[in-house]
């Protein structure tokens, strides 16, 4: 279903998310990670491109980095779906024609998303071109998909997710999504986290990691993470 221009997200003083609704919550954080999905899939084209015809051992490389974003972005949708296209649903009824709209713009990135997992194997175990084009198909498939699905989704969804979801609630997808980082991740994925960032993530680390965590992150995780993209985009 393609958006269409329906109310802003929430007219009906009575659902709870009116023009005239309280915040609740901050919903920031849902445009943080997307800028990541954003960043990490544009640039997955370019990066499978660049992999000389039958160097397994970059397309290893490369082919891990995209199943890491592969990964997360299995895991930020099986979060929205379990966790809160209900609850919006319940609290916020005349949001529930977006909420649609949302799962069937998940159900094609899932398409894509399962296109991209089964490709990554082969292509990684033999860099050859050949096995190349199933994964730069798939990709093309979730960039489009992500085109049109996240700024519907930031439009239409998180204003009235401002209003009707708890913090606690938030904090929930939130950990929902951490936990499926890949073991050994956690600096890759922190590190491309904040370069997506418009000011390349200082402020998302002073709201977002607590102090411990970014000392770790400045005496060992930022030169793992830049090592580990020197790799990648040799």
């Amino acid at each position: 279903m393609p958006a269409t221009a329906l109310p802003s997200s929430g007219d009906n003083p009575d659902d709870g998310a009116g023009a005239g609704a309280v915040k609740i919550c901050d919903g920031r954080g849902m445009v943080e990670i997307h800028r990541m999905f954003r960043a990490g899939f544009g640039e997955a084209p370019a990066l499978v491109g660049g992999v000389p015809d039958s160097d397994a051992e970059q397309a290893d490389l490369v082919g891990d980095y995209l199943a890491m974003l592969s990964t997360g972005l299995h895991a930020h949708h099986e979060g929205e779906d379990t966790m809160l296209w209900g609850r919006l649903e319940s609290r916020a009824p005349s949001c529930a024609a977006h909420v649609t709209r949302m799962k069937e713009q998940h159900a094609l990135m899932l398409v894509h998303l399962n296109e991209l997992d089964a490709a990554l194997p082969a292509w990684r175990a033999s860099g050859r071109a050949t096995d190349a084009a199933s994964v730069a198909t798939a990709l093309a498939g979730i960039n489009a998909a992500l085109a049109v699905h996240l700024p519907d989704e930031e439009t239409h969804i998180v204003p009235v997710m401002e209003t009707v979801i708890t913090p606690r609630e938030i904090d929930a997808l939130s950990e929902h999504g951490r936990k499926a980082t890949p073991k050994g991740k956690m600096f890759v994925q922190l590190g491309t986290i904040l370069a997506a960032q418009p000011d390349g993530g200082d402020d998302w680390q002073h709201e977002h990691l607590p102090a411990p965590v970014r000392l770790l992150w400045r005496l060992v995780g930022r030169s793992r993470y830049e090592r580990y993209r020197a790799a990648l985009v040799k």
